[in-house]
């Protein structure tokens, strides 16, 4: 029987310890692994940093269009921004200009309707006047 007291009395002493070590185990795997964990705390930061990058193109992108836009106003119309809007959109030229395409094929808009060679193959220059 004094085998079991001593047992006990050993127990008693250590369960303290052990109890405080599982607690802090506990809260140190959560503070690590857990849903507001570091882990989380990282995946956020990454997460925001990309947030913020893809922001700012955005922005950048909306500030160029709205630029655009600006132009294109009945109160401040610029010309020069009809006048090409009008030529890409309705594909045309006027009869006395030349327009000259790349050999790559670009030329900040397309060759007007009803050009010559068409369907040839052929770069469609212009007509001189």
């Amino acid at each position: 029987m004094s085998v079991l007291k001593e047992i006990r009395r050993r127990v008693r002493h250590v369960w303290g310890p052990v109890l405080a070590a599982a607690v802090i185990g506990y809260l140190g795997y959560h503070a690590v692994q857990g849903e507001r964990g570091l882990i989380a705390w990282w995946q956020v930061t990454q997460q925001i940093e990309r947030s913020e990058a893809t922001l700012a193109e955005v922005r950048a992108e909306r500030e160029a269009l709205e630029r655009r836009v600006g132009l294109l106003q009945p109160e401040s119309l610029d010309p020069d921004m009809l006048d090409e809007r009008a030529r890409i959109m309705l594909n045309l030229a006027r009869p006395d200009e030349v327009v000259i395409l790349n050999e790559d094929g670009e030329d900040g808009g397309r060759a007007p309707s009803g050009d010559v060679g068409r369907g040839s193959g052929k770069q469609w220059i212009g007509e001189i006047r």
